[in-house]
């Protein structure tokens, strides 16, 4: 009679079919992808030629040095422009601070690829800034290579770090500094030996995401790169190659983007926990007022900062508007650019928002169950899901994509090429921005109405739907807005997994680019910066203001 009960249980069957999508979608593709790698057109049977030929050929195994190179650095560098703009924005009145703290949002949310577009429009060959400076007899160095790519990931994903490291920053107890101040310790010294190892952690987190983000990226060493290859981008043309793709070799190097990126992360999760502190909140700092040519020396740099962040917006916004032809930019704005991309690429554009919204229904209804099994349904279960949540975060999106179409393009299961696939993709991979959100309301709300429910004789089913979900819907908007923000700019598993009536806004920038058809890509990555400003604003209003980053 109890197994029969058990069998019956709503969570029960909600734990079943989500491990199941989850192992079905995820964990069997992954697997699929490393069992190929063991496998090799020259070799029959099982093989470690494709490891063997990564690790002896310069080629290859140079190109993960520079993933790596790009990667470090990159965090370096992010390190030194977030934390102390999330230091002077946490402590002192800048001039506009709430209006900053969006616009610095802002320039996270957009794909970093549009951002390498812009600065090719500003300071590439003939980009406008290059051409001003050279018809007054100035040569400027090159956007191109690793310094191009380091200097596009750097102000697109210093955010992360600012985030992070500004909402450590407003919660540390206020009692430690004053201790420090009160034994004669000045300004800087108590930051270094004080504030800084107290939220180190948070800094990690931030840290953790641009590492992460720049070692998975594929569009922006694509576009700027200009032969620096960099791992994923090896992968793309090992997969893609027009003279014939090897699939075998292409797996090999997705299993080793993925063991780098798990590498990482287990490193930073040990240091992290070596290094935890546990204070009170009840004491936060004081916002220092200041006044004068000290605030506006306090506002200037982190407003500088702000801008050079937000300027790929700008540049797409206006230059789709600038008239232009074969040869380059006219001078003048028309609209020709939007009738064109709306002549021609409309597909484009509905593909983009009809799978994003398709894939937002599933996104809020996993994340939802999701949430509530990982905080209320204690166990093996929720632990799993947990587990396989932030998987999708280990691996990048152009491996994910290389294993949906590996896992899925042979009976019984046939898939690829179709929007069902490009629905799966956005799911899996954005998914852990809703469940994180919803998982953070849930924590806060009194499981005492719940089970008052449940005592009355209502099934938890009925509970869950009537009063559980109810509660949790601002949480779980908020993660979905997130998610869909990132659901329409997604570029990395959609240009591997896009078929020709099922390519999107992101696939059709990056095809213009190449191109050279930059009007028609400004007026399309216009499209994506509008629906993303407008759905960050709704996302600001449901929170609060509150902002989470997964």
């Amino acid at each position: 009679m109890v197994k029969k009960g058990r069998k019956l249980d709503f969570w029960f069957w909600v734990k079943v079919v989500v491990v199941g999508f989850m192992l079905l979608f995820l964990i069997y593709p992954f697997c699929t992808l490393i069992t190929r790698s063991f496998f090799s057109g020259k070799v029959e049977g099982f093989t470690l030629e494709n490891y063997i030929r990564f690790f002896t050929k310069k080629y290859y195994y140079s190109s993960l040095g520079r993933s790596l190179f790009v990667s470090i650095v990159t965090t370096a560098t992010t390190l030194a422009v977030g934390v102390p703009m999330a230091y002077l924005m946490s402590r002192y009145n800048v001039f506009g601070k709430r209006f900053i703290h969006i616009f610095i949002i802002m320039s996270l949310m957009s794909p970093p690829f549009i951002g390498a577009y812009s600065w090719i429009m500003l300071f590439g060959r003939a980009g406008f800034v290059t051409r001003f400076f050279e018809g007054i007899g100035i040569h400027l160095p090159g956007i191109y290579g690793k310094l191009g790519i380091i200097l596009v990931f750097t102000f697109k994903l210093f955010p992360y770090v600012y985030l992070y490291t500004s909402g450590a920053m407003g919660s540390i107890d206020s009692s430690l500094e004053e201790a420090a101040e009160n034994l004669g310790s000045n300004k800087l010294r108590r930051l270094m030996t004080i504030t800084i190892p107290v939220i180190l952690p948070s800094i990690a987190a931030g840290a953790i995401m641009v590492f992460m983000t720049s070692l998975a990226d594929f569009g922006t060493p694509m576009l700027i790169g200009e032969g620096y290859m960099v791992l994923p981008v090896l992968v793309y043309n090992e997969y893609m190659s027009e003279i014939g793709g090897n699939a075998h070799l292409a797996s090999a190097l997705s299993v080793i983007v993925v063991l780098c990126s798990t590498t990482v992360l287990l490193l930073q999760k040990y240091f992290v926990t070596r290094k935890n502190y546990v204070m009170t909140a009840m004491r936060p700092p004081k916002e220092e007022q200041l006044h004068g040519l000290k605030r506006f020396l306090v506002t200037l740099p982190v407003m500088l900062v702000t801008f050079i962040g937000i300027l790929p917006q700008i540049v797409v916004v206006v230059s789709s508007f600038v008239k232009n032809d074969f040869t380059g930019f006219k001078k003048g704005f028309s609209i020709e650019s939007y009738v064109t991309i709306f002549n021609r690429l409309w597909t484009n554009i509905r593909n983009t928002f009809l799978f994003s919204a398709s894939a937002i229904v599933f996104i809020i209804v996993l994340g939802m169950l999701i949430s509530y099994i990982v905080v209320r349904q204690k166990g093996i279960a929720g632990q799993l899901m947990d587990l396989l949540i932030m998987f999708p975060f280990v691996i990048p999106g152009a491996v994910l994509g290389i294993s949906l179409i590996v896992a899925f393009n042979k009976r019984p299961l046939i898939l690829t090429g179709t929007a069902v696939i490009m629905i799966i993709a956005f799911v899996v991979r954005k998914l852990p921005y809703t469940v994180r959100s919803g998982s953070a309301f849930l924590q806060q709300m009194d499981p005492s109405v719940e089970e008052a429910s449940i005592s009355l004789g209502v099934s938890p089913m009925k509970t869950f739907a009537k009063v559980t979900a109810r509660l949790m819907a601002p949480g779980i908007l908020s993660g979905a807005i997130l998610s869909w923000i990132t659901c329409i700019n997604e570029l990395s598993s959609s240009v591997m997994l896009y078929g020709g009536k099922t390519s999107t806004i992101s696939v059709a920038i990056y095809t213009e680019v190449v191109r050279n058809s930059y009007g028609t890509a400004a007026a399309l990555a216009s499209i994506l910066t509008v629906s993303t400003v407008i759905s960050l604003l709704i996302f600001l209003k449901v929170s609060k203001g509150r902002v989470s980053v997964v």
